[in-house]
Order: structure tokens, then sequence, then C-alpha cells
């Protein structure tokens, strides 16, 4: 049984954020709320997002599983309008996921939960080095080194982070001292990482108040934020690029 009752823009975020890593996902459902984790092909990227049932205005669901095609999904919201909500319902009998806004009524077909990637277990990693940063600042970082490159080195140095990016003929450094953070622990930290994978990630973390990075010596990074008004939350891994001598 499943059946909630969401605004629209929380649930958009939520599948925006999921839809960054892979194009399907299971959703795990219990009557607190839902989870997903997945790993995009390349065991690259790993998502793992919890959504509390305080993030919807109704919710009632049992425990199990559903697997839904992300893109699908995100092309129906679409058509939802920014202040309305959406309903969701499980159609047992015919194994659909039912979707109603302001008088449309989708059914959609959803994916058999076996044929979905396996769900990553999530390493336990304790990074020496960890910065809070606005969603913002982190987002035009981004989008600064992908005027120069294809991938962008993050790191500590003593008070400062800084984020950088070479070409094969320009450069960009951004240095954001520690009291220009919201926080910050300093620690041995430096790794390059893709911006291919980190684009698609800031389209959704760009969007959050505060943004928590964890650092190492070219080991993954750990992205976590909050959604849909801090009843979400996603965490982001991503592995390093080994960068050659």
């Amino acid at each position: 049984m499943f059946k909630a009752i969401i605004e629209s823009e929380k649930l958009k975020e939520t599948i925006e954020a999921v839809s960054s890593i892979v194009d399907e996902a299971k959703l795990n459902l219990t009557p607190d709320g839902l989870t997903i984790r997945a790993v995009d092909p390349a065991n690259v990227a790993m998502v793992s997002l919890t959504m509390k049932s305080s993030a919807f205005e109704e919710f009632t669901a049992t425990d199990g599983e559903l697997g839904v095609d992300l893109n699908r999904l995100s092309d129906i919201l679409s058509m939802a309008e920014k202040a309305e909500t959406v309903e969701l319902e499980l159609d047992e009998e015919s194994h659909k996921l039912v979707i109603r806004m302001s008088g449309l009524t989708y059914k959609i077909a959803l994916l058999d939960p076996a044929s979905i990637r396996k769900e990553p277990k999530i390493p336990q990693l304790e990074l020496p080095a960890s910065i809070i940063l606005s969603g913002s600042d982190m987002k035009r970082a981004v989008k600064a080194a992908e005027k120069v490159s294809d991938h962008i080195s993050m790191g500590v140095e003593g008070e400062t982070f800084y984020l950088e990016a070479e070409g094969d003929s320009d450069r960009m450094r951004l240095d954001m001292l520690k009291d220009q953070l919201i926080g910050m622990k300093s620690g041995d930290a430096h790794s390059l990482f893709s911006l291919d994978y980190l684009s698609d990630m800031v389209k959704s973390a760009g969007k959050a108040n505060e943004v928590t990075l964890e650092l190492g010596r070219d080991f993954p990074v750990k992205i976590n934020f909050k959604i849909a008004g801090g009843s979400g939350d996603v965490n982001y891994l991503l592995a390093p690029r080994i960068e050659s001598d």
C-alpha cells in the first residue's frame, strides 16, 4: 500500500537529486517515509536519499519497494504547477503508479525492482576535512571551472578551502577563507574530480542553503545537503580521478 500527497516542488527536487546519478531507482517504502540508494553504471558516483513522512502533506505506506523510471516520472511532473500538490497512489491490481494533479491523472508502469541495479553499500569514510558553504557558492565554482576544464581539484591549505581547474592553456582557482565559509574543519585534503558528475550534482545541491563537503587526499568527496524544507536528506559520494604525474 502506498498513497501520498506532496507539494510538486518538493517532489521535483527529490527526483532531480537522484536522477542526476541514475535513470531508474528503487523506492524503499516504510510507514516513516522512503529511501533511495543507487550507484551510477560506471561505479563513480553514489546517491543516498531519505525522505521523512513529514515532507508530505499525507503519507501512508506499508513496507515495500517500487521500481521507478525517473526520467518518465520527471517528465510527467513537469506538467505540475509550482504551487500545487501532487497525489501519488499505488494501484496494486495493475501495479501502476497513479499520479494526480490539477485535474490530470496519469497511470505509469512501474519497473520490476529485481531488474534495477543492486543497491550499493555506502562505505563509511572518516575524512579529515569538512567544509560547509552555500549551495550557490558551490554552483558558482563548478560553473567557473567548466569554462576551462573537464575536471576540478578541491582541497584545503591551512585555513583556506580552494577549488581549482586547469585546461590545456587556461586555469581557474577560487580561494575561500574560513571566515567566508559557513563552517570549516581543516585537514589534509586534495583530490581531483570529474566535472561531468559534479555539474549534475550541483543542479540539486546548488539550491540548498548549506552544503557540507568532506574531503581527504585522493579520497572520494562526500556531499550532503537538505531538501524538502529539511525533511529530506541527500548524500552523494563521488570517487576521485587519479592525477597523472
